[in-house]
C-alpha cells in the first residue's frame, strides 16, 4: 500500500466521527432522531472497520511504522507545530478498541436513550467523545497529545453534565473539570519541560534524543537538586493521574455516573481514563530514565488498586460499584507501568475495555428493566426475568476477577507476575505494589460477585404493582422517576435486541480476546518499536517462563494464588448473599466505623470540599471584598470619583460670575502673597 492511500485511511478514521457527531448537532432539527443515530453510528462504524483494517496491516502483514506531518500549525522562531499520525501496532490496537466500544455503545444508546428529549444531542457528543480520542492516540506529537487531552476532557463534561436540569449532574461535571484541570497543569508543565530541553514537541525526535537530559539537575527549590528526567516524567504522570483516575485526583471518577449509563460506559471503558494509561506507554523512553519516577507511579497506582477497591464493597448504587471497580482496575494498569511492565498495562487496558463496558451496558438494562432503579437493595431475582443481561454479567464478572480462560484473567495475572518480579528485585515500593494487587483480587471477587447476587439471584425485593402510576424516569430530574423505591409498575423483562446486542458482542472478546493476542503482546515482541523497556528491567520475565500455551497456562493459574484469592471473594460473597443473607447486616453494624469510613471514601470529598472549594470561596470573596470592593472600588474608582466630585463642587461655588467676588478674592490673594514673602523674609 502507498503512503498516500494510508494517510487517506487515517484522515477518514479521525474525521468519520466528526462528520457524525457536526451533522447531528448542528442540523438535529433537519435530520431528526433517527438521523442522528444513523450519521454517528456510520461514522464510528467507518472508523471502526478502518482501524481493524490498519491492525491487520500493521500485525500481521508487518507493514512498517507509518509517522507523517499532514498540517503545520505554526512554525516561530525555530519551533514547529503540526498535526501529524504516528501509527504502530500500539496505535493500532487503540484505535480498534476505541471504535469497536464506542460503536457499541453508539447501537446500545438508540435502546437507552429512545425517550429522551436530547436524542440527537447525546449522539453528536459521543461522536465528538471518539473523535477527541482517536486523535489523542493517533498524533506523533505532544501538542496534538494536548489537543486531544483536552478535548475529551471537554466532552467528558459536556456528558456527565447532560442532564443540565439536576443539581447533581451539574455538580459532577463541574468536580470532573476542575479536577482534571489540576492534572492537566502538571501535564502541560511536562510538555514545557519537554520542550524547553528537547526544542521540539515531535515524539520521535525527543525520544531519539532522550540522552540528552541523561543526567541534567534542574533546582524547584533553591539549594535541591533533580533530575530533569525526574521532573518531566512526574509532571507527566500527574496529567495521567488525573485522566485516569488515580488517587489523590480519583474523586471525580464515581460522580461521572450522574451522566446517562451509554457514556460511563465509554468514559469508563475505552476513551477518557484510559487516555493516561496509554500516555505513560507511550512516553516508555522517558520513564524508563527515571526509577524516581517509576516507583512514585507504582506507589500511587497500587494505593488505587487496592483502596478504591474497598469502597466498592459498600455501595449499593450499581453502577457506582462498577465505578469504583474501574478505579481499582486502573490501579493494576498503573503499577504495571510502575514497574515497566507496559504492555502488560496496555493488554489489561484492551482487555478491560471489553469487559468494562459489557458491565456498564448490561448494569444499564437492569436500569431499565426496573423502571430506573439503581438501588441493588430494591433489586433481586433478576435472572429468570432478564437472562441475556443475566448471563453476559456472569461472563463481565468472571472476565474482571481473573476467573482462568477469560480474557482478563491473562491480563491481571500478567501485572501481579510483573509486580511479584519487580518486588523480588527489591525496593519497599514495589513490594508494596506487589501485595496491594494481590490481596485486591479477593476484594475484587467479592465486591462484584456482591453485584451479581444481590442484582440477580436471591429473592426478589421489589413489588409490581399494576395500579401504580409510574411517571418515566425524567431524564432532566429525578434519579429514579416518580414511584417509590422498589416499586414498579410493570414486571422487569429483557431489553430490547438493541441493547442485548452490543452485550453479545462485547461478551465474546471478554472470553476470547486474550487467547489471540496475550503471546504475541505480551511475550512476542509485538510492541517493540513502540514500547521501550530498559535492559535492566525484566518485569515480564517469570511470565514468559511459566507460559507454555493458554489453555497450559489457564491451568497453571488454578494452583497460584491470585486464583485462591479471586475463589476466597467468590466464596464468600456467595455464602453472604445467597445462603445467609441477613450475616451482611449483622457485620455491617459490628463494623460499622470501618463502614462509615467507606462510605465516606475516605475523606477525600470533604477535605478537598473545605480546603479547596470553600477555602477557595473564601479567598475569592476576601479578594472581592478586600480589593475589588474596598481598593479598586471604594479607592480607585469610587474614591477618586467623590475627589473630583468635591474639587468641581468647590470650583462651582468659586466660579460665582461676580465681579466683586473674583476681586475680593484677588485681594485675598494678594495679602496671603505679601504675608508669606513678610514671613519669609
Amino acid at each position: 500500500m502507498q503512503a498516500d492511500s494510508l494517510t487517506s485511511i487515517l484522515l477518514t478514521i479521525a474525521l468519520a466521527p466528526l462528520v457524525g457527531a457536526i451533522i447531528a448537532g448542528f442540523f438535529r432539527n433537519q435530520i431528526g432522531r433517527r438521523g442522528a443515530h444513523i450519521v454517528t453510528i456510520a461514522g464510528v462504524a467507518i472508523s471502526c472497520v478502518l482501524s481493524m483494517y490498519v491492525f491487520k496491516l500493521l500485525a500481521f502483514d508487518d507493514f512498517p511504522t507509518y509517522n507523517q506531518n499532514l498540517y503545520t500549525w505554526f512554525d516561530v522562531g525555530g519551533y514547529s507545530a503540526h498535526v501529524g499520525f504516528l501509527i504502530d501496532r500500539l496505535t493500532a490496537m487503540m484505535m480498534v478498541v476505541v471504535t469497536f466500544v464506542s460503536l457499541m455503545v453508539h447501537i446500545y444508546t438508540i435502546g437507552y436513550m429512545h425517550e429522551d428529549p436530547g436524542y440527537q444531542r447525546f449522539f453528536s457528543y459521543i461522536a465528538l467523545f471518539t473523535f477527541s480520542m482517536l486523535m489523542l492516540v493517533m498524533s506523533n506529537n505532544f501538542l496534538q497529545l494536548f489537543f486531544g487531552w483536552e478535548a475529551v476532557g471537554l466532552v467528558s463534561y459536556l456528558l456527565i453534565g447532560f442532564w443540565f436540569k439536576k443539581p447533581s449532574a451539574v455538580f459532577a461535571n463541574m468536580k470532573a473539570f476542575l479536577v482534571n484541570r489540576v492534572g492537566d497543569f502538571g501535564f502541560l508543565l511536562g510538555i514545557a519541560g519537554v520542550l524547553m530541553y528537547f526544542g521540539t514537541l515531535d515524539y520521535a525526535t525527543v525520544f531519539a534524543n532522550k540522552m540528552a537530559i541523561e543526567g541534567k539537575t534542574i533546582e524547584l527549590v533553591a539549594g535541591h537538586a533533580w533530575a530533569v528526567p525526574t521532573v518531566i516524567c512526574i509532571l507527566l504522570f500527574i496529567g495521567a493521574m488525573g485522566k485516569s483516575a488515580q488517587v489523590p485526583l480519583h474523586v471525580w471518577l464515581p460522580d461521572s455516573m450522574e451522566g446517562p449509563t451509554p457514556i460511563s460506559a465509554l468514559i469508563h471503558a475505552a476513551t477518557m481514563v484510559t487516555a493516561g494509561i496509554f500516555m505513560v506507554a507511550r512516553m516508555s523512553p522517558l520513564f524508563e530514565m527515571s526509577d524516581t519516577a517509576l516507583a512514585t507511579i507504582a506507589v500511587i497506582g497500587a494505593t488505587t488498586a487496592f483502596f478504591t477497591g474497598l469502597i466498592g464493597l459498600v455501595q449499593n448504587d450499581i453502577k457506582r460499584v462498577v465505578a469504583y471497580s474501574t478505579l481499582s482496575q486502573l490501579g493494576y494498569m498503573t503499577v504495571a507501568l510502575g514497574v515497566s511492565a507496559y504492555s502488560a498495562a496496555v493488554f489489561h487496558l484492551m482487555t478491560h475495555a471489553f469487559f468494562k463496558a459489557l458491565l456498564f451496558l448490561g448494569a444499564g438494562s437492569v436500569i431499565i428493566a426496573m423502571h430506573h432503579e439503581q438501588d441493588m437493595r430494591h433489586m433481586g431475582g433478576l435472572r429468570k426475568y432478564m437472562p441475556i443481561t443475566w448471563i453476559t454479567a456472569w461472563i463481565g464478572t468472571l472476565a474482571l476477577v481473573g476467573t482462568p480462560l477469560f480474557s482478563g484473567f491473562y491480563s491481571k495475572d500478567a501485572i501481579i507476575v510483573a509486580a511479584q518480579s519487580a518486588a523480588h528485585e527489591g525496593g519497599a515500593a514495589f513490594a508494596y505494589a506487589y501485595y496491594a494487587v494481590l490481596f485486591g483480587v479477593f476484594v475484587t471477587s467479592l465486591y462484584s460477585f456482591r453485584l451479581l447476587y444481590l442484582t440477580f439471584h436471591g429473592k426478589e425485593r421489589f413489588v409490581v404493582d399494576e395500579h401504580h402510576d409510574d411517571a418515566h424516569h425524567d431524564n432532566h430530574g429525578d434519579d429514579h422517576g416518580h414511584h417509590e423505591p422498589g416499586h414498579l409498575a410493570h414486571a422487569p423483562h429483557e431489553s430490547p435486541l438493541v441493547v442485548t446486542l452490543p452485550l453479545i458482542l462485547l461478551a465474546i472478546p471478554s472470553v476470547v480476546i486474550a487467547w489471540f493476542f496475550v503471546k504475541p503482546m505480551l511475550l512476542g515482541g509485538f510492541f517493540d518499536g513502540a514500547i521501550f523497556v530498559d535492559p535492566r528491567h525484566d518485569p515480564l520475565g517469570h511470565f514468559a517462563e511459566e507460559f507454555h500455551g493458554v489453555v497450559s497456562f489457564a491451568l497453571h493459574g488454578l494452583q497460584t494464588a491470585p486464583f485462591w484469592f479471586a475463589f476466597a471473594g467468590f466464596a464468600l460473597a456467595t455464602y453472604l448473599y445467597l445462603f445467609n443473607p441477613a450475616l451482611p447486616g449483622r457485620i455491617y453494624n459490628a463494623l460499622r466505623p470501618l463502614a462509615r469510613i467507606l462510605e465516606n471514601k475516605y475523606g477525600f470529598d470533604d477535605l478537598y470540599q473545605a480546603v479547596f472549594a470553600r477555602g477557595s470561596v473564601l479567598l475569592g470573596r476576601g479578594l472581592w471584598k478586600g480589593g475589588d470592593v474596598a481598593i479598586i472600588d471604594g479607592a480607585l474608582v469610587n474614591g477618586s470619583a467623590a475627589i473630583v466630585e468635591r474639587a468641581s463642587s468647590i470650583m462651582r461655588w468659586m466660579q460665582s460670575g461676580y465681579l466683586y467676588h473674583y476681586a475680593f478674592a484677588m485681594i485675598l490673594g494678594l495679602i496671603a502673597l505679601l504675608g508669606a514673602f513678610v514671613w519669609i523674609g
